[in-house]
Parts: structure tokens; C-alpha cells; sequence
């Protein structure tokens, strides 16, 4: 059965326990028997008139959408899906091996950059329904640059599979995400900037392959200056975003000790470049780092770790200068943190959080919404998360 198909009975029952309101006590409040309560959240009666439904609303601190439910959500899905088959579609087209350009102009360098940037604006705004409209269009305009002049495109074929891996990581939509960043990296050819750019997305998909890790390496320090204090801010944030990836990897496999050798090492270049960097979209610096070492602590087990590190980022000065979608993606994972110290209630107030800075943050991933549903059946939590469960489908 779907989320919307949840009879308003059962919805009305779930609110009102996470209410700690008795049959009787909320009878009272809207005028009616317990016998009437009883009826209405077993499905025996019905609830058609509005006035009725809004008093129960109101009673139960929520609006009406919630608690009637709303068909938007199941049409979210299927417009989801379907942008991510139009995804599909554009990589799975290889009118680059059949020289096929369907007679169109190519669209020149300097507006093709423009709406590659667009795009991960768009992304890093967590705008992620628009994204998957804009992404089947602009991967056609890069396969046709591609039969035109590589060369000439190469920087933005990188950039637009980079792109299309990213967003759909986080659509949990794993295969498909793994063409794209392989894409990326032939794409990349033999440019060691180009090619360490790509695989910071690579090391993403890839996030539960401890062989990736040293693909991770062999990139960072292909691309790492000979002495760090004369290194760019350029090269410097692709090795420590590379590192950080490595990281992020190593703790997945479990390695406690490699994990922290490389977090440190990136440490130490973030210190060189500072905050409020985001060269070749990778926002690395000292906070993202410490980001990564909430991430890493989570992974481990280590809850108490995280949240005393999540504390100490969200106070530091590149905390407001990360992209909304980089915050609220943390924002989860400190949810997570708070959770496992069987702490509820931060949870929940975590994850309110992310869904007002960037809604489709939580309401387009699958892990986010799984976390919500979670956390709104914990019995020390708040009206705010039950409503947002609600309004997403998670429970």
C-alpha cells in the first residue's frame, strides 16, 4: 500500500498517540464521544466534512494536507522516476560512436560552461527536482559537442558527468551513478586536474569499495604540487578533497587507523587554503573536513565523537559559506549521530533543520526519509518530525 493510500483513521490514531492524548481527552476536545474517536481511527466512519477535518487538525497541531495526506507525494515519485529514466536515456545514447549529430549547431564553449554552472548552482542549492529536468538537455548538448571538438569540450564533458553522478548518488540511484562518473573519468583522458575532479565523484559512488581507496590516492597524488606551500589553492583543494574521499572510504571498510592518517593529512591542507573556498566544486577547507570527521565518526560507531564534532563545525566561520547542500547533508548525518546516543529529540530538531534549508535533501533521498520515519516512531520526540513524516510519506 502507498503512503497516500493510509486511511485517514490510522493517521488521526498515530497523531494523536504522538500526542499523548487518550481516546477520551481528545474527544473531549473536539466535541464528540470516544465512541465516535474509536470509529473514525478504525475506518468504521468515515470523515468527509471539512469543518471536522480541520478541528481534528487543529486539536492534533497539524495543517489539513497532513493529515488528509495529498496525492502530490505519489506524483513526486512518478515525476522522479521519470526524470531519472530521461537521465538514463541521455547516457545511454552513444550518437558519439554512431557520428550521429541529428543536424543541430553545437552549442559554443563559453554558454555551454554558463549552463553546466547553472546546473551546479542548482545542485548545490539542493534543487534537485529542477536538476533532473535541466540534466537529460544538457547531456544531449555535451554528447553532440562531443562529435564536434573533444578537445574543445572536454572540460565541461567532465564537469556534466561529475555533475549527473553527484546528483544521482544522491538519488540512491547507484548503477546509473556509476556510468556517470565512469564517464567522467574517460572523459578526463590523461589531464591529471581533470581526471582528479572526476574522481572525487568516483570515490563517492564507489563508497563501499575499499579498492577505490587507493584509486583515490593514485589521483590526489597525481595531482598534488611537490611543495604544498607553493601549490595553488586549486591543486591543493582537489588532493585534500581526494584524501577526504579516501577517508570516507576507509571508514566504511572499517579502518579506524588509515582513516585518521588521511583526515589528518587533509587536515593539514585544508589549513592552507582556508574556508569559504569551493575550487572545482569541492567547498574543501577546514570545515569540511571536520564535516568528514562527523561523517567518519558515524560510520564508526562512534556517536559521541560526532556530535561533539558536529558541535564544534557548525560553529566554525566556513560553517554559512558551505552550499546549502553540503549543510544539510551534514545536518543528517549529525541526525544519525544523535539517534544512535538515543537522543531523539536532537534528531528530530537536526532533521527539521535540513528539510527548511533544503527540502529535497530529505524529501528526495531515500536514507534521509527512512531517517525521519525512524525517528518519528522514537517515543521521546516532537510534533515537528511526526507532521514532517507525515508530509512526506515516511510513516
Amino acid at each position: 500500500m502507498g503512503r497516500d493510500a493510509v486511511p485517514i483513521g490510522r493517521r488521526v490514531a498515530y497523531l494523536r498517540v504522538q500526542r499523548k492524548l487518550s481516546q477520551q481527552t481528545f474527544a473531549d476536545r473536539l466535541g464528540k464521544s470516544k465512541s465516535w474517536v474509536d470509529k473514525v481511527e478504525r475506518g468504521v466512519r468515515s470523515l468527509e466534512r471539512v469543518s471536522v477535518i480541520r478541528d481534528i487538525a487543529t486539536v492534533l497541531r497539524v495543517d489539513a494536507a497532513t493529515l488528509l495526506g495529498s496525492d502530490s507525494r505519489s506524483t513526486e515519485a512518478a515525476e522522479r522516476s521519470e526524470g531519472v529514466a530521461r537521465i538514463r536515456a541521455a547516457l545511454s545514447t552513444y550518437d558519439m560512436v554512431l557520428r550521429r549529430s541529428g543536424g543541430r549547431e553545437t552549442m559554443p564553449p563559453g554558454r555551454l560552461s554558463y549552463e553546466i554552472e547553472h546546473a551546479w548552482t542548482t545542485y548545490q542549492h539542493a534543487r534537485y527536482p529542477q536538476l533532473i529536468e535541466l540534466l537529460p538537455a544538457l547531456l544531449s548538448e555535451v554528447h553532440h559537442a562531443q562529435i564536434q571538438t573533444p578537445d574543445a569540450y572536454r572540460a565541461s564533458m567532465v564537469e556534466a558527468y561529475r555533475l549527473t553522478a553527484a546528483l544521482l548518488v544522491k538519488l540512491d540511484e547507484a548503477s546509473l551513478a556509476w556510468l556517470a562518473a565512469d564517464r567522467a573519468v574517460a572523459a578526463a583522458s590523461d589531464d591529471p586536474v581533470l581526471l582528479a575532479c572526476a574522481a572525487v565523484q568516483l570515490g563517492q559512488v564507489l563508497r563501499g569499495s575499499a579498492r577505490a581507496k587507493s584509486v583515490m590516492l593514485a589521483a590526489a597524488y597525481q595531482v598534488a604540487p611537490p611543495d604544498l606551500d607553493a601549490g595553488s589553492p586549486q591543486e591543493v583543494s582537489l588532493c585534500g578533497a581526494l584524501l577526504v574521499q579516501a577517508a570516507l572510504i576507509a571508514a566504511t571498510a572499517g579502518n579506524d587507523r588509515a582513516t585518521a592518517d588521511l583526515l589528518e593529512e587533509a587536515a593539514e591542507m585544508a589549513a592552507r587554503i582556508g574556508d569559504r573556498q569551493d575550487h572545482h566544486r569541492t567547498s574543501f577547507g577546514p570545515t569540511t573536513v571536520e564535516l568528514a570527521r562527523v561523517a567518519v565518526a558515524v560510520e564508526l560507531g562512534d556517536a559521541p565523537e560526532a556530535i561533539s564534532r558536529h558541535r564544534k563545525a557548525i560553529g566554525m566561520d566556513g560553517w554559512r559559506w558551505l552550499p546549502v547542500e553540503h549543510r544539510a547533508a551534514h545536518l543528517i548525518d549529525a541526525a544519525r549521530a544523535y539517534l544512535h546516543a538515543d537522543d531523539p529529540a536532537n534528531a528530530a530538531r537536526l532533521l527539521v533543520q535540513a528539510d527548511t534549508i533544503a527540502p529535497a535533501e530529505i524529501r528526495h533521498r531515500p536514507m534521509p526519509r527512512t531517517l525521519v520515519a525512524e525517528v518519528a516512531r522514537a517515543a521521546d520526540t516532537t510534533a515537528s518530525i511526526s507532521q514532517l513524516a507525515l508530509t512526506i510519506g515516511a510513516i
